[in-house]
C-alpha cells in the first residue's frame, strides 16, 4: 500500500500537467492600441492591465482585418467566432445579427455554419461561459456556449432619462447640455439590456430581455467573478468569453473615475485636425456625429478624458476578474488573453469613430498569458486578433476546423526560430475603403473616389505626411498597389473591378 501511494505520489505532477488547460478570454470594445498605461501611454491608468502585460507576451501590431458592415464590431467579433476572413465570414449568416446588414454594408449571403471556436472547445468538454457583448444573434451562443449570463446587445437602446426606446450611443453635442458621464439616470451603460442562456424543459434557450440597474462593466465582471468562485470546485475545464461594452459611447463611469482626467489637461493628438481632409466614405456616420463639426481641440480633450475614463474603471473590473482567477486555485493552468474588436479616433485625423483605414482604429491591443508563455515580452510582428481561435485550439491540444482561415501564432508567443507574423496586413470598409500595411509603408485605396494615401509608418507613424505623389516613392506605390490587388483577390473581394489608379 505505501508503495503505491509512493507511485501515484510520483505521478501526480504528471496527473495535474496532463489537465486540459481553462481558457480566459477578455476582449473591449472599441479599445485603441495606445491606451495602456505601462506599456504605451502615461497619460492614462490601468494598473491591472499593466501587470497583465508584465505576465503576458505582447503584441504591438494586433489587427482587425476590416468590415463588410458599418457596425465594425459585428464583422470583427464575426470573424472573431468563425474563424473566417473578412469576405467569407458573412456568408454565415445563420450567426449574424441585424447589424450586419447596415446600410452600405457588402451584401450579406449564403446559409453556411462553421465550427464556431467556443463550440470546439464545448465539444471537447469544457464548461463554456459567455457574459456580456456577444453581437452576433442568439443562435450562435446558444451553439457555442453551455452557460451564459448577461448577454447584451451590440447597441443600447436607451439612452433618455424618461426610459424610452431610443438610440442609446449618441452622446449629446449641444452646447451646454446637462448630460454627464456618472449619471445613471442617463441609461446606456448604467442600464444595460440583457439576456442569459437558461434551461427550459431539458433545453437551453436564451430568456426574456432584463435589464440591470448597474454599470455594465460590473454587472459582466460579477458574473465572471461568480463563474470563477464556481470554478474552484470543480475539475472541469472551462472556456470562459467575458465581453466589455467599454469603452464604447455613451462613455460613462463613476464620477471618480471622470475626475481622474480633468478635459484641460488631456493632451491633443499629433494628429488632430479639426475635420479629415476629404470624404473617406464614413464621414456621415453614427461615430461620427458625436462631436460637432469642424472638431474643437476643446471637444476632443472632452471625449478622451472621457475615454480613459471608463477604461480606467474597465480596467478595475478587470483587476477583480483576475483576482478572483486567482482565488479559484485554477490560474496557473489558465490561459488569459487581453483585446479589443479594433480601435478608435477619438479625435487623430478629424475623426471620431472606427470606420477608417489609421492605425489608431485598425489596431488594437493584444496579450496572451499562461502555462509556458514567457512574460513580459514585447513583439512587433504583424498578426490579426481573429488568429486568437487557432491559436487557443492548438495551446489546449484542439483540433483546428479546417475552416479556420487564419493562422495560428503559437510559435511567435513560444519565441520559436524562424516564425514569422503576416507579411502584409489586409483591411477593408465596406465598398469605400481598402488597404495593404507592410512593417513600414501603408497604401489605401478608396475605390468609391478613385483616391490613393501612402504613408511612411517608420517616419511618420502619425500618418499625417501623404506620400501618394511623391515620385521618390513611386516604386513603393506601385508594388503595393499590385500587392493590394492581389490580396483582394485572394481574399475574394467583390470590388476587384473597381481597380485603383496606378
Amino acid at each position: 500500500m505505501k508503495k503505491l501511494f509512493s507511485v501515484l505520489l510520483a505521478l501526480a505532477p504528471l496527473i495535474v500537467s496532463a489537465k486540459k488547460p481553462n481558457v480566459l478570454f477578455i476582449i473591449a470594445d472599441d479599445q485603441a492600441p495606445l491606451s495602456i498605461g505601462g506599456v504605451n501611454n502615461p497619460e492614462i491608468k490601468t494598473p491591472n492591465l499593466d501587470r497583465l502585460a508584465k505576465q503576458s507576451v505582447l503584441f504591438n501590431n494586433c489587427f482587425n482585418q476590416g468590415s463588410w458592415s458599418g457596425a465594425v464590431c459585428v464583422a470583427s467579433r464575426t470573424m472573431l467566432i468563425t474563424g473566417q476572413s473578412v469576405f467569407r465570414a458573412p456568408k454565415n449568416k445563420p450567426y449574424l445579427d441585424k447589424w450586419a446588414n447596415s446600410r452600405g454594408a457588402i451584401a450579406v449571403e449564403g446559409s453556411t455554419e462553421v465550427k464556431l471556436w467556443p463550440e470546439v472547445f464545448r465539444d471537447a468538454g469544457y464548461d463554456t461561459f459567455l457574459t456580456g457583448k456577444w453581437h452576433n444573434n442568439y443562435y450562435s451562443a446558444l451553439k457555442g456556449f453551455s452557460q451564459a449570463k448577461a448577454i447584451a446587445k451590440g447597441m443600447y437602446e436607451t439612452f433618455d432619462p424618461s426610459g424610452s426606446k431610443k438610440p442609446g450611443y449618441n452622446r449629446p453635442t449641444k452646447t451646454n447640455n446637462q448630460w454627464t458621464p456618472w449619471d445613471p439616470k442617463f441609461t446606456g451603460h448604467w442600464a444595460p439590456f440583457v439576456r442569459d442562456i437558461v434551461k427550459k424543459d431539458g433545453a437551453h434557450e436564451v430568456s426574456e430581455e432584463y435589464t440591470v440597474k448597474k454599470h455594465s462593466s460590473e454587472l459582466f465582471a460579477d458574473h465572471a467573478v461568480e463563474f470563477l468562485g464556481k470554478a474552484k470546485k470543480t475539475d472541469k475545464p472551462f472556456f470562459m468569453y467575458v465581453a466589455f461594452n467599454a469603452p464604447h459611447d455613451p462613455r460613462q463611469a463613476p464620477k471618480k473615475f471622470v475626475d481622474m482626467y480633468p478635459p484641460s489637461k488631456i493632451a491633443i493628438p499629433e494628429n488632430y485636425l479639426p475635420e479629415h481632409p476629404f470624404d473617406n466614405g464614413a464621414i456621415k456616420i453614427r461615430d461620427e456625429a458625436l462631436a460637432p463639426f469642424p472638431r474643437s481641440k476643446e471637444a476632443v480633450q472632452v471625449h478622451r478624458s472621457e475615454y480613459y475614463a471608463i477604461i480606467t474603471h474597465m480596467d478595475r473590473e478587470i483587476g477583480r476578474i483576475l483576482k478572483a482567477l486567482e482565488k479559484s486555485g485554477r490560474a496557473d493552468n489558465t490561459y488569459v488573453v487581453f483585446t479589443a474588436d479594433h480601435g478608435l479616433a477619438v479625435g487623430q485625423h478629424g475623426l471620431m469613430g472606427k470606420q477608417n483605414p489609421y492605425d489608431h482604429s485598425i489596431r488594437m491591443p493584444f496579450m496572451i498569458s499562461g502555462p509556458g508563455i514567457r512574460k513580459g515580452v514585447s513583439m512587433d510582428e504583424k498578426i490579426y486578433m481573429q488568429s486568437v481561435y487557432p491559436t487557443t485550439c492548438e495551446l489546449a491540444g484542439l483540433k483546428v476546423p479546417e475552416t479556420v482561415d487564419y493562422p495560428s501564432i503559437v510559435p511567435l508567443v513560444h519565441g520559436q526560430k524562424g516564425a514569422r507574423g503576416e507579411d502584409l496586413i489586409f483591411n477593408c470598409y465596406i465598398l469605400t475603403q481598402r488597404l495593404v500595411r507592410t512593417d513600414q509603408f501603408k497604401l489605401i485605396h478608396y475605390p468609391k473616389i478613385g483616391r490613393n494615401q501612402l504613408f511612411d509608418l517608420k517616419n511618420d507613424p502619425q500618418e499625417t505626411k501623404d506620400l501618394i505623389d511623391d515620385p521618390k516613392h513611386a516604386a513603393v506605390r506601385k508594388d503595393l498597389l499590385e500587392a493590394l490587388q492581389r490580396k483582394r483577390k485572394e481574399l475574394g473581394d467583390g470590388l476587384l473591378s473597381a481597380s485603383p489608379r496606378n
